[in-house]
């Protein structure tokens, strides 16, 4: 296999976003990169604008959409180096942003997959939604990221200035050990779009690699390009994918009573929804609820696929204490009960 990184873009109907984005990826100074545009099916101009614009850069056209799991799964076998990028169409990267991923990649074999300080490009000096600085979850496996609790982005001041170990890397920008993608699988298909990542970076860890975060790395990313937040269909998504990766990677003693505790903090999560009169939500969490528990057969073979071979699942914590990205309290208590806005204001002093 030889040297380099292959950077993985994969598009939808995003003609807008390359014209706008393509021009920083394509000024990276890493000397050994190249660039793989995977389209999921556009019925754009995006194909014919990448021809016209970028000859040099590879394209992997797809007959339809895939979504966000399939679609950059199937770019796997295209992948021709020991290391790739999963790169979302609407961020924007500094020119030196692959070197320190790399080099840190180079340093130590048990480095699954790493992350880079991502920030919002509307606001640039504040941590972006999707990964901010760095994944952790919870002990009911809510994800949240340092930089960002729920909808509060935090202004970056250096305060996430080191390298740490995480638990989980953005999809948005991630930097991923072929290798280990090939042994253990990348996306699980069924899951379309949203928390895939996460699920990667669970399986990975419970296989004994790590996930790191990079702050020498920068990238800036728009978010919402597909889906916007209040979407519906990303409720759905969220909900019933943050709960199908519980069941497949927690340890099997735990994981009926996380089960259970997290279908009751998603009934609060509906309450407030109906406080709200938003009803598009509150129909969304019971779908996400209603399909997994129609599916849980499935969702236990998934399980027992993924760890064939496996003694046991390790626990994300054996000490009770933060670590790894690991929290072992529940964050809706300490944001939404304790009033705690930033990640450093969490109890329990995680590093």
């Amino acid at each position: 296999m030889p040297n380099g990184v292959t950077v993985v873009i994969l598009n939808w109907n995003g003609r807008a976003y390359l014209e706008q984005f393509m021009p920083s990826v394509m000024a990276t100074t890493c000397p050994d990169f190249h660039v793989l545009v995977v389209d999921n099916g556009s019925t754009d101009d995006s194909l014919a604008f990448m021809r016209a614009q970028y000859p040099a850069v590879e394209l992997l056209p797809l007959d339809r959409n895939y979504g966000f799991t399939t679609g950059n799964n199937m770019a796997l076998p295209h992948v021709r180096t020991p290391y790739y990028v999963l790169l979302n169409n609407d961020v924007e990267v500094d020119p030196g942003w692959l070197e320190p991923m790399v080099a840190l990649m180079d340093s130590d074999p048990s480095i699954a997959a790493i992350q880079p300080k991502l920030l919002s490009f509307q606001q640039r000096d504040h941590f972006e939604y999707a990964g901010a600085a760095g994944g952790w979850i919870d002990m009911f496996a809510y994800p949240f990221s340092r930089g960002r609790l729920f909808d509060r982005n935090e202004k970056d001041e250096g305060q996430y200035d080191k390298v740490a170990e995480i638990f989980w890397t953005t999809g948005a920008c991630m930097l991923v050990r072929k290798s280990v993608s090939d042994q253990l699988g990348l996306f699980e298909d069924s899951f379309f779009a949203h928390m895939e990542e996460i699920d990667f970076c669970w399986r990975a860890k419970n296989h004994g690699y790590k996930m790191m975060y990079m702050p020498d790395s920068k990238a800036w990313h728009l978010g919402g390009g597909t889906l916007p937040k209040s979407n519906p269909r990303k409720t759905f998504l969220n909900a019933h994918n943050s709960l199908a990766t519980l069941v497949k990677n927690f340890p099997a003693g735990q994981m009926p009573f996380k089960l259970f505790a997290r279908l009751c903090l998603d009934g609060v999560w509906a309450v407030r929804a109906l406080t709200q009169g938003d009803f598009a939500t509150i129909v969304a969490i019971f779908k996400a609820h209603w399909k997994l528990f129609l599916r849980l057969p499935f969702w236990l073979k998934r399980r027992r696929e993924t760890y064939r071979g496996l003694k046991r699942i390790p626990a994300p914590s054996s000490t009770g204490k933060p670590t790894g990205g690991y929290y072992p309290r529940s964050i809706v208590w300490q944001h939404f009960i304790r009033g705690v806005k930033t990640f450093g204001g969490l109890a329990g002093k995680p590093e």
